[in-house]
């Protein structure tokens, strides 16, 4: 099957996507994030239990971390052939995972003055998610049935 370049935008937009989140997660864990998040989601809990916001220890955060990140580059051939599933997955990974991280990283960096833990990788996380999104928009609106379907 050739490849068409909306496909090989996608595939590298799926990529870079994983690559900017490995290196957001490098900056969350060299600047103590959880140090800031547990306090917040304690608090959060406190105030509204029905809500489930988890509390980690450093090492299970981390491994949960690395085998998303693990995950995402092991489905990259698929992000290659732009299968419909993956281009599907793609929009809420993107959205929930890279622009409103990024965003929450950078707003909470203005509204405390100072820098927030994983804010110095949020602009690349944030350029990846937007990059995804609209390869993903871009592949669904040239990609022919045909393509889409993985072998």
């Amino acid at each position: 099957m050739t490849q068409t370049p909306s496909a090989r935008r996608f595939g590298f937009a799926w990529l870079a996507f994983a690559a900017a989140l490995a290196l957001h997660v490098t900056d969350e864990a060299t600047h103590d994030f959880l140090s800031v998040y547990n306090p917040n989601a304690r608090a959060i809990r406190a105030r509204f239990p029905f809500l489930p916001v988890p509390t980690f220890t450093f090492a299970t955060w981390l491994i949960l971390l690395a085998a998303a990140i693990a995950l995402l580059f092991a489905l990259s051939p698929l992000a290659f052939r732009a299968a419909r599933w993956i281009r599907i997955a793609a929009l809420p990974i993107s959205l929930v995972f890279g622009v409103a991280n990024a965003c929450l990283h950078l707003l909470s960096s203005v509204y405390y003055q100072r820098l927030m833990p994983g804010v110095l990788s949020s602009p690349f996380l944030l350029a990846a998610a937007l990059f995804l999104l609209l390869a993903s928009r871009h592949a669904h609106s040239s990609s022919p049935a045909t393509t889409l379907a993985a072998p």
